[in-house]
């Protein structure tokens, strides 16, 4: 949002942000290099640990590809507290997704993005209780020409690693769930995900949506189902509503005459999308 309160905010917490990032690294950040320096340390710290996930939430993706030299003018304009113009803010995004979605490839790591969100409605309520308070909503920004570019830029280098979206606005399932399978390349089955509804669409109609698109587009029996939210005390049961929905689903197809009346075959796709699926794509 091109708000002012927004965007002085956002400049004094991302100065906050490189600060401390900084510090953890043990890392000189002066330069769009140093930046990504000092990402690439955290993340190798991160997979010592254990952390095999990574998890980005944005409105859209971005891909304008720039160059060096533009980088480190838009880096320094943020540093000092100036706000880039559209065009350099895009490049600066794109330029820093791509090196973390590169990393992610080579430490065969799954990387997650959560789409579609318009956050901070609110300016009242920013001003007085803060941002990302409740005040969000679905957007409906322009997905698919982002998606397939950014995946692109990745893949024509055999650089793109696993990878789920996440899809807030259920007007754009059909093309969240068709331009996943433009990326994928055997490597690993099933790669491109197109996840579970989340947030507004973690729901029974939400849910049954995504797993209905998801069927007329690609492959039910590879997907790796619902997701674990831990900030959340309701993440376990959404599980269990999850796959009651699932079976649901399945089993009035079944009387339909839509699926085989095979409880075996269909409670192996049931098993394998609530379990095993997921138990093999992410190497546990």
């Amino acid at each position: 949002r091109p708000d002012k309160v927004l965007v002085t905010h956002f400049l004094d917490e991302w100065n906050q942000y490189i600060d401390r990032l900084a510090e953890v690294s043990n890392t000189e950040i002066s330069s769009f290099k140093g930046l990504i320096d000092a990402l690439g340390k955290r993340h190798n710290y991160f997979h010592e640990h254990g952390c095999r996930l990574s998890d980005i939430g944005l409105a859209h993706l971005f891909s304008q590809e720039t160059s060096e030299a533009e980088l480190e003018k838009a880096f320094n304009s943020l540093r000092s507290g100036q706000t880039p113009d559209i065009k350099a803010r895009k490049q600066f995004k794109t330029a820093v997704l791509v090196h973390l979605s590169r990393m992610n490839f080579e430490k065969g790591w799954t990387q997650q993005f959560h789409l579609g969100a318009l956050r901070n409605n609110s300016t009242r309520q920013f001003d007085t209780i803060g941002r990302d308070t409740g005040f969000d909503s679905i957007a409906d920004f322009p997905q698919a020409v982002q998606l397939s570019h950014f995946f692109d830029i990745l893949d024509r280098n055999n650089q793109l690693a696993k990878t789920i979206v996440y899809n807030l606005n259920p007007a754009d399932n059909a093309v969240f769930a068709s331009m996943v399978g433009n990326f994928n390349d055997g490597s690993k089955a099933g790669k491109m995900q197109f996840g579970s509804g989340w947030w507004f669409l973690d729901q029974k109609d939400g849910i049954e949506q995504q797993l209905n698109t998801l069927s007329n587009m690609g492959l039910l029996s590879r997907f790796v189902g619902m997701l674990t939210d831990s900030r959340s005390f309701l993440s376990f049961p959404r599980h269990e509503y999850f796959r009651r929905i699932l079976c649901n689903l399945l089993g009035n197809d079944m009387e339909n005459g839509e699926l085989p009346n095979d409880l075996d075959l269909v409670g192996g796709l049931v098993k394998n999308v609530c379990y095993y699926n997921a138990k093999s794509y992410f190497d546990f």
